[in-house]
């Protein structure tokens, strides 16, 4: 096991990039195959807006890990958080760090994002996407992807847990997020199944339909068991979801610039 978790704390920068790429490549492979919506769509160009979006992310990505490298040290020196006060196997820490960090980083501040007004017009952009595959998975406003670092370090300080599991669930995560928005169509049951423990494609479709009160269902990433312990689980006919938002033009989806000013722009009326 210490070994297992050596090569993850040790892992170079350029495998975790290689690890991005293959599975958002495998992914828009897939949907060319298993499509769950066929979009009548320039692939190429509706990608480019969300790759862009990505790019801000991979740079805050490499500033946060900076601040984030600070911490993991400062909590080895100090013995900080909960896992200092309990004694568990390391699997088991594993699996609590990941299901804090998914609670906390994912599913809480997701909720946050929906409900604060501020919150909101930053989370616009992400919604409005009218063409949900697995590149809007990127698609993320780059404040609003700051306070999503903001509160995994929050879980990270609750749980003192060690970088080895911290960079585990990034993986993790980087996995669900182009699994949950790629535009594939699995087995009803296969993905019924799945939905009863692992947010899947379907489940995280309906959160994309552009009204209320789906929009405000379904905010997990990894695990659906949050939705469900918390009463914001939907799981409806796909057929009946349309993307994007009402209170947005679609003609600016792909349009970078409009997007990067959502968030300050007045004269869309937020649902809150």
């Amino acid at each position: 096991m210490d070994n297992f978790l050596l090569f993850f704390e040790e892992m170079p920068t350029w495998q975790k990039l290689v690890w991005l790429i293959f599975i958002l490549g495998g992914f828009w492979i897939l949907e060319g195959y298993y499509a769950l919506v066929k979009f009548n769509y320039n692939k190429w160009e509706h990608a480019k807006t969300n790759l862009l979006l990505l790019g801000f992310v991979l740079l805050i990505n490499l500033l946060f890990g900076i601040l984030t490298a600070g911490v993991f040290i400062w909590m080895n020196k100090s013995n900080f958080g909960l896992l200092h006060l309990i004694d568990l196997p390391i699997w088991a820490e594993l699996i609590l760090s990941i299901m804090i960090l998914d609670l906390v980083a994912q599913y809480f501040v997701h909720y946050l994002l929906h409900k604060v007004k501020w919150m909101w017009r930053l989370h616009i952009v992400h919604h409005s996407d009218l063409q949900v595959d697995t590149t809007t998975g990127t698609r993320h406003h780059p404040f609003d992807f700051i306070l999503r670092e903001c509160f995994a370090l929050i879980a990270v300080l609750i749980t003192g847990m060690p970088v080895s599991y911290y960079l585990i669930y990034r993986l993790l995560s980087v996995f669900f997020t182009y699994f949950t928005h790629a535009n594939i169509k699995l087995p009803l049951r296969l993905d019924k199944a799945l939905s009863y423990i692992f947010v899947t494609p379907n489940v995280h479709k309906f959160h994309h339909h552009y009204k209320l009160p789906w929009t405000d269902s379904n905010y997990g990433n990894m695990l659906s068991i949050w939705d469900r312990l918390f009463g914001t689980f939907v799981y409806e006919k796909t057929e009946e979801i349309r993307y994007g938002l009402d209170i947005l033009e679609g003609k600016e989806s792909n349009r970078i610039g409009y997007q990067l000013r959502i968030p300050f722009n007045r004269s869309i009326i937020s649902k809150n």
